[in-house]
């Protein structure tokens, strides 16, 4: 089976890799199923099936899903021929579920956008990602990889990044390398639609415009009333940690 370069598709061929993603996957009490996006073929699913019988797979290759269903013959029924970016989650499943996956870098933050979209019924998040991006995600403020994910997925999850993988350890090998995280969603995150939609709008402004202090990038959204000299509005969206940005959010929802 040939990778497909109009997929994205790297598929693993070290084992040990494979199933230190596996066994990477927490078994949270609420865990419902778990679901392996573009399992290719099956590398990481062998492992994942001896911890989780009940997997579901979910691949948009036509060519793989038929080489899945030979392989996996006793899973066909777990087997999901579909694009995971146009499946609708909440008609696929019924309780909350662990997302794993080698994931393709060219959509790999189209899943972590559709990840926070349905964060309630995603408690949990083991992917392998280009390292540059996985660096991103578990960026801390302060840093000059800080930005738009790192503030939305840090807001409701905590990140792990848990190891770096190797160009070698694929077929065939990208051009860059790649790292593994995991994340676990937080408890209690006191968050309504309002402040949601807020904080998004905050958070796309401030980093669209990095470079500017925020009282530039935030005028077309910052009321009047609040003045110009609050001492806020003298930063760089990157110098604001996650609570910042959600304290900053709450400010502009009471208005």
């Amino acid at each position: 089976m040939k990778a497909k370069k109009s997929l994205g598709q790297h598929f693993l061929n070290q084992p040990s890799i494979a199933e230190k993603i596996a066994l990477s996957v927490l078994p949270l009490s609420n865990l419902h199923r778990v679901i392996e996006i573009g399992p290719g073929m099956g590398m990481l699913t062998q492992f994942l099936l001896k911890r989780f019988p009940d997997l579901l797979m979910i691949e948009t290759d036509s060519d793989m899903v038929h080489y899945l269903n030979q392989r996996f013959a006793g899973h066909q029924h777990n087997i999901v021929h579909a694009d995971f970016l146009k499946v609708r989650i909440d008609e696929l499943i019924s309780g909350p579920i662990a997302l794993v996956g080698n994931f393709p870098y060219n959509i790999s933050s189209q899943i972590l956008f559709k990840l926070l979209d349905h964060r309630v019924l995603i408690p949990q998040l083991v992917g392998m990602f280009q390292k540059e991006v996985a660096e991103r995600i578990a960026a801390d403020h302060g840093s000059k990889t800080y930005g738009i994910l790192s503030v939305l997925l840090q807001t409701y999850y905590k990140v792990e990044l848990l190891f770096n993988v190797s160009p070698q350890c694929f077929s065939p090998p990208p051009k860059v390398q790649s790292a593994v995280i995991r994340l676990v969603a937080k408890e209690e995150v006191s968050i309504d639609e309002a402040l949601e939609k807020k904080l998004k709008q905050v958070v796309k402004l401030a980093f669209n415009q990095r470079r500017k202090m925020l009282r530039n990038s935030l005028k077309s959204i910052w009321p009047e009333q609040f003045g110009s000299d609050d001492s806020i509005l003298t930063k760089r969206p990157e110098q604001l940690s996650v609570s910042d940005f959600l304290e900053l959010s709450r400010r502009l929802v009471s208005l």
